[in-house]
């Protein structure tokens, strides 16, 4: 598998919910200051409804050398081939500036043990007999993980892994599994938010929808957090390590903390966006900070 480096996305990204509600124009201009900025890589979830590859194809599109991981697209949304066929064309079109990030997501299924479909979802994307012209430069893959199994998986089969709401500690166990040569890129929320009473109520409500999800729980509770900090919108200790909030430079500060831990990239979330504006004046800020 074609390796992702640290350097060609920088250490630091855009990670966001928020292009998903842009209309085009809006969505190409921003994309474009964010690259002026010095922004090397944006990574996009696919979640409300645009799919993960017709999106990454419009911002690179509308780009010159920006990078662009889809975080994630779901396996169950489409059969591997689509995937297969529409990633190759991305890579042929953009060399070396998509990279296909992949997760099951999505609504639950059960009876489906989230490692046995990833493993068949690459079996059958690896399968040979494409119709597809190979790319110059091959297709890249990340693997969302977070449990020892995925994260061998993503070592063994893919660039590296892709990882979302974790802790420091996470991260340091994430690159023992990995080892020292695959990809770690860590996303992680921020709130540009100095009173701790105000700062918690936001993160808090960013948390909720994660903390009513059994996938969800069950992976904080394998971070360590029990039935204390997994109750009432989360303790203290919980919503402070999931979401990093104060000044612009405490913020930046606790992100070197994944980097400092294995990490080779931290896709950054922000948060609090009132509704109808966009996060570019904090994109400015961590721009002057990170980059």
């Amino acid at each position: 598998m074609t390796a992702v480096r640290a350097d060609e996305l920088g250490r630091f990204g855009v990670w966001t919910f928020e292009f998903e509600g842009m209309p085009a124009a809006r969505l190409r201009d921003t994309a474009q200051e964010l690259e002026g900025l010095g922004w090397k890589a944006v990574w996009i979830p696919e979640l409300l409804g645009r799919d993960a590859f017709t999106h990454a194809g419009f911002l690179l599109a509308s780009t010159t050398a920006l990078r662009v991981v889809n975080g994630i697209a779901q396996i169950w949304a489409r059969e591997a081939r689509w995937a297969k066929g529409a990633s190759g064309l991305l890579a042929d079109a953009y060399p070396g500036r998509h990279i296909m990030g992949l997760g099951f997501g999505g609504e639950p299924r059960p009876g489906v043990k989230p490692l046995a479909a990833m493993a068949g979802y690459l079996d059958a994307l690896d399968a040979p007999g494409d119709a597809n012209p190979a790319p110059a430069v091959p297709v890249r893959r990340l693997l969302a993980a977070y449990g020892p199994g995925m994260l061998r998986l993503a070592g063994e089969r893919a660039a590296g892994a892709h990882t979302y709401h974790v802790t420091w500690e996470h991260t340091e166990r994430a690159r023992e599994i990995l080892g020292p040569d695959a990809f770690l890129g860590v996303e992680h929320a921020v709130l540009f938010e100095t009173d701790p009473a105000a700062a918690r109520a936001a993160a808090r409500e960013h948390l909720r929808t994660y903390l009513a999800t059994p996938y969800n729980i069950a992976k904080f509770r394998r971070l360590g957090y029990g039935d204390d900090d997994l109750s009432g919108g989360g303790s203290d200790r919980f919503v402070d390590d999931l979401v990093f909030w104060g000044g612009p430079e405490d913020i930046a500060a606790k992100l070197h903390g994944h980097i400092e831990r294995g990490a080779d990239h931290v896709g950054v979330q922000v948060l609090g966006t009132p509704p109808g504006q966009s996060p570019l004046p904090r994109w400015r800020q961590l721009a002057g900070l990170l980059l």
